[in-house]
């Protein structure tokens, strides 16, 4: 199944969804290496694209929560600190000699855990943000 940013998961704010948009692109792309028998040897690069660019990310929303006074802006950085720390360590997981099921399956889970949560708290945060 691919990722795709629908207006479910839009934010509604231009850099957020933006950035949204990379993220599901590089885990279409690990889902299309796996569909070609290639996924082993992606899994470790996509893992290390998305704790990377996951920082990054959640420093912009969580500069504009504070720009903006965001009131849920506490439990969303703790959120984002806590998946942080849970990506990194699947990540680190990964054998340097090639993923194994389990691998890809810890990293999905991550995943669903992301777009659950852009569907819900970044969703909440577009919304606060129009009003603004």
């Amino acid at each position: 199944m691919r990722y795709e940013l629908t207006k479910d998961l839009e934010t509604g704010n231009a850099l957020i969804d933006k950035e949204h948009r990379e993220l599901l692109k590089a885990v279409n792309d690990l889902l299309d290496a796996c569909g070609k028998g290639e996924g082993r040897s992606s899994v470790q690069k996509t893992g290390a694209f998305l704790s990377n660019y996951v920082k990054t990310h959640f420093i912009h929303e969580e500069q504009l929560q504070q720009k903006n006074g965001y009131p849920e802006y506490t439990s969303h950085k703790a959120f984002h600190e806590k998946y942080k720390k849970d990506l990194n360590d699947v990540v680190a997981n990964i054998p340097p000699s090639g993923a194994e099921m389990k691998d890809l399956a810890a990293l999905n889970n991550q995943i669903g855990v992301l777009v659950t949560h852009i569907r819900f708290e970044d969703k909440k945060l577009g919304k606060f943000l129009q009003r603004k």
